[in-house]
């Protein structure tokens, strides 16, 4: 099947992604301009995965004040170089995140960051919340574990629905950035100050 030079530009408009790549994903997805953006995303996020081992000591700390004045963060998010750091695209992807925890304000970055205890005093509560539920231990289990992953979903930036666009996660995100600039992105660290708060 031939592809035109014009479809392959178009996809590139949209995706970002190199001009072999958009040829390649129009031709496995026989022109399909819909289907080749999900094969190019597809590539790109398990490329994102590869990367995410490598070292980023570059990148920016970025300050976001909410409109109101009532609102603030401070976020490190980290590249490999000082190149991509200085694009369009990870400096869009820094106000989005520091936006998303101004709205959202999530309480660790990642999962694994909750401490050991918090995880625990919720699943106690949780647990005790089914007592009386007459319902048998493993079920239990599997209904705390469920709560958990909600909890997660609810207080840890990576996991929780950016606010731009709640059918995907910030980790989500993250990958898309990464397979477009085709470097490793972490966020190291936030900060949200709410007016008032202690």
């Amino acid at each position: 099947m031939a592809i035109s030079a014009q479809e392959v530009k178009a996809l590139r408009e949209k995706t970002g992604a190199g001009m072999m790549d958009c040829k390649k994903a129009l031709i496995e997805t026989g022109g399909d301009a819909e289907k080749a953006v999900d094969f190019l995303r597809k590539k790109g996020l398990s490329k994102a995965r590869d990367k995410a081992g490598r070292d980023t000591k570059e990148g920016v700390i970025h300050s976001y004040i909410h409109p109101g004045s009532r609102v603030g963060v401070l976020v490190e998010v980290n590249c490999e170089t000082d190149f991509v750091a200085k694009t369009d695209d990870f400096q869009n992807l820094v106000k989005d995140i520091g936006m998303h925890i101004a709205a959202a304000a999530p309480r660790w970055v990642r999962s694994e960051e909750v401490p050991s205890e918090v995880v625990g005093k919720e699943a106690e509560i949780f647990r005790a919340q089914m007592v009386d539920s007459g319902k048998p231990d493993n079920v239990i289990d599997k209904i705390v574990e469920g709560k958990l992953k909600k909890f997660y979903s609810e207080n840890c930036l990576m996991e929780q629905g950016f606010v731009k666009d709640p059918d995907k996660t910030v980790q989500l995100l993250v990958e898309e950035v990464i397979a477009r600039l085709g470097e490793n992105i972490q966020i190291a660290r936030f900060v949200r100050f709410g007016l008032g708060e202690g």
